[in-house]
């Protein structure tokens, strides 16, 4: 399941960062059913195996931070046998799966405040945070017109657009990246997902940057949703990373190359607020 769960994150067929890191967390429960001579040896097969996860998204901050969590649990604490340090693995996991899921919620509630009724809002990528927020938007009354940008090249916008398409009162429309500037001019706001804040330096999805300087550009105020463990101001160094060639274009690259980054970097001095489960911070 380990290793499935790398490979599976590392391919990106898991998109959003909070279920990147809840899959993560669970994947190491298969560690419980295996055999292990003493207490170190568990350990040392633990820090290995959370290891291989952490670098197989090392940009998600959210990952980072919740395996962090698990390996220390049990690599600061004096076990006497094996059992015990299994149980308090089982008890790390629980508690992040359901910190991560009640973080995630809480920025989701606390983001319905920005998308009254009536509200046109563009998004890009796909975020399972932004997608609640605005499902709990349109639950409780209020119409929402969603651009999506498709989100090249894995067109991860095509799932936003699938999922909201499936709610009662949001409009949603998929639209090639490079229209975002001109559906832009029609919204009240850009709504985003987060990999990570590192001080002051938003890491998302390639394409993000752009239209963060674009919305500037014309007055539309950005907000970004997620859990606050995604914002890092030290002992996390973010890792973009160059996804295949074959993302772009089937064929071989023959005289020439190509450039496949996953994320870009935008400053937060671009952002208007970000949303956490601790509320709406507004940036200066």
């Amino acid at each position: 399941m380990i290793d499935e769960t790398a490979a599976e994150i590392r391919e990106m067929r898991t998109h959003s960062s909070s279920v990147v890191a809840v899959k993560a967390a669970e994947a190491l429960r298969e560690l419980l059913d295996r055999d292990f001579a003493t207490v170190e040896e568990y350990a040392r097969s633990l820090e290995r195996n959370s290891n291989a996860l952490r670098r197989a998204q090392p940009s998600h901050a959210s990952l980072y931070n919740t395996q962090r969590e698990i390996v220390a649990r049990v690599t600061d604490g004096d076990f006497g046998t094996i059992e015990a340090a299994k149980a308090e693995t089982e008890a790390a996991i629980d508690d992040v799966v359901e910190s991560v899921n009640a973080a995630k919620h809480g920025a989701a509630e606390n983001a319905v405040e920005l998308l009254p009724d009536g509200a046109t809002v563009l998004t890009h990528d796909y975020s399972s945070t932004v997608v609640e927020a605005i499902e709990l938007a349109a639950s409780g009354g209020n119409h929402i017109d969603v651009y999506v940008t498709e989100a090249r090249p894995r067109f991860l916008g095509r799932k936003t657009a699938r999922r909201l398409g499936e709610i009662d009162r949001v409009d949603a429309t998929l639209v090639v990246d490079s229209a975002a500037g001109l559906h832009l001019d029609d919204c009240d706001r850009v709504l985003l997902g987060m990999s990570a804040i590192v001080d002051e330096t938003l890491y998302n999805r390639i394409g993000t940057f752009p239209i963060a300087v674009t919305a500037a550009e014309l007055a539309v105020p950005v907000s970004v949703v997620g859990a606050s463990e995604k914002r890092v101001d030290g002992g996390f160094v973010f890792e973009n990373e160059s996804r295949p060639s074959a993302e772009v274009m089937r064929e071989p690259a023959e005289g020439f190359s190509v450039s496949n980054p996953a994320y870009d970097a935008t400053p937060t001095r671009l952002l208007e607020n970000v949303v956490t489960e601790d509320g709406i911070e507004k940036l200066e």
